[in-house]
């Protein structure tokens, strides 16, 4: 589909839009797109400095031990950067092309009542992780207060409570909040850990030295499972990658917004991975800002340092973990945007992430986010399939806007392959994302080509009867 053909169906679309249909759900034409390169950048980078990616870094640490050592550790993010910026650059641009978000984008492989359960896969962990993001920063906030209270004050679920608030009420404002936000805060966290990084080499070198630079690590499943875990941290993300596109200004290749995703996941993710292996190595620690509160023995530079923090949480939850769910309960309840995340903002105070921080929760939050991925994965095989190889790039974005029309309905090929990849990859979980990206593919065609043959979702397809 030409980049004129992509403008042609968003135009036609705009007469089509069956009523009921939520303002945020429509097709974002190029002249609403308020997003440029530059900023999209920035969001990328604000998405990546937070400490869930650190609490990741921190899971290679059991019992004070290194389970995979520092090469072996870079190498590993290395590949799933890789993977991840591909899956990016493929999986935004229909929404890129059309303006259609996610939860629109669905109905092409599942139909509007089967992606229902598809968009409650993506919205579900958002929440979990948008509650676990903000009692970081919850109890980045109460470090900040009882320094300035002198410890009169220590309240984490009050700072928890604040932070959720505040929020809520930036996240009203959709993307033209979250464009400034992420610049904003993307640019001082990394300055701030620029100078923690330093102190780490300074003050902790021999120690992160022996725990973790020359420790033996292993090249075998320790290695893979840390790449799967490292893609499904950003599953749900790049699973929703026309969440995000559908923002960006027109007239950017394919190529170039490959590039805007790979340089800043490199830059912020990898960066943040590797000062949370060294904290954790350092302090034995896996909470980054208890951590912190270690490695910087300084009540002002504490005070600094958890401020980073709080901007951090509120950064990550803007760009990951805000809109997508919001989406999603807009689809379900028909509700406004602004309904939608407040409701979003309220579902994360009841994820319980005070237990999810804890030290002994490092490794079930690893398989937590293996977990959820092991369906992720599929989803997204289900959507590149869809659109490159079954139709070509070629779709009819009216139509996914009918209720009665072509996409009305589920499609039983894309819910059995769903389950049969999610079925596959539990099979051996650490390895759960790739193995259910492979089976799911291969499943939904041969399932699209030989099964239910009158299927109307065979329409417009490449086994069109």
């Amino acid at each position: 589909m030409s980049t004129n053909l992509a403008n042609q169906v968003m135009e036609e679309t705009q007469v089509h839009y069956t009523v009921g249909v939520d303002q945020s759900l429509q097709p974002k034409t190029k002249e609403s797109r308020s997003v440029g390169p530059i900023s999209y950048m920035f969001m990328w980078i604000g998405d990546g400095v937070n400490l869930g990616n650190m609490t990741l870094g921190a899971s290679l640490f059991v019992a004070g031990t290194a389970t995979l050592n520092i090469f072996q550790t870079f190498i590993a993010a290395a590949i799933a950067i890789g993977i991840i910026s591909t899956l990016f650059s493929l999986n935004d641009r229909v929404g890129y092309r059309t303006g259609i978000p996610y939860v629109v984008q669905l109905r092409m492989s599942f139909g509007m009542k089967g992606s229902i359960i598809s968009s409650i896969l993506r919205g579900f962990p958002a929440v979990i992780w948008y509650g676990f993001q903000s009692w970081i920063g919850g109890t980045a906030l109460n470090e900040i207060v009882k320094v300035i209270t002198g410890g009169t004050f220590d309240n984490v679920a009050i700072c928890f409570a604040i932070i959720q608030v505040v929020q809520i009420a930036l996240s009203l404002y959709g993307f033209h909040a979250i464009k400034w936000v992420e610049v904003l805060a993307s640019t001082v966290i990394m300055l701030a850990l620029i100078y923690v990084f330093g102190i780490l080499l300074t003050s902790y070198s021999d120690v992160i030295t022996e725990k973790w630079v020359h420790t033996e690590g292993s090249w075998g499943l320790p290695f893979f499972s840390f790449i799967m875990m490292f893609l499904g941290n950003y599953a749900a993300i790049f699973l929703s990658a026309a969440d995000y596109s559908r923002e960006l200004k027109s007239g950017i290749s394919d190529v170039k917004r490959g590039f805007l995703y790979f340089s800043p996941i490199l830059i912020a993710y990898g960066f943040v991975l590797t000062i949370g292996a060294m904290l954790a190595s350092a302090t034995g620690i896996s909470n980054p800002v208890k951590a912190f509160a270690i490695v910087v023995d300084n009540p002002y530079i504490t005070v600094g340092v958890s401020a980073f923090i709080v901007i951090g949480a509120i950064a990550v939850n803007m760009v990951a973990n805000i809109i997508p769910p919001a989406y999603v309960i807009t689809l379900l309840t028909k509700m406004k945007y602004k309904p939608a995340v407040t409701i979003t903002g309220l579902l994360a105070l009841c994820s319980f992430p005070w237990v999810l921080v804890q030290d002994s929760s490092a490794k079930g939050l690893g398989m937590f986010i293996l977990v959820y991925s092991a369906f992720l994965g599929p989803i997204v095989s289900i959507l590149l399939v869809e659109y490159y190889i079954l139709r070509k790039q070629k779709v009819n974005i009216a139509d996914l806007y009918k209720e009665n029309g072509l996409f009305a309905g589920y499609n039983p090929c894309a819910l059995l392959a769903m389950l049969i990849g999610a079925g596959a990859a539990f099979i051996k979980v650490e390895l759960g994302w790739i193995i259910g990206v492979a089976v799911a593919g291969i499943a939904y065609i041969l399932l699209t080509k030989f099964a239910f043959q009158n299927s109307k979702f065979k329409k417009g397809t490449i086994f069109e009867n």
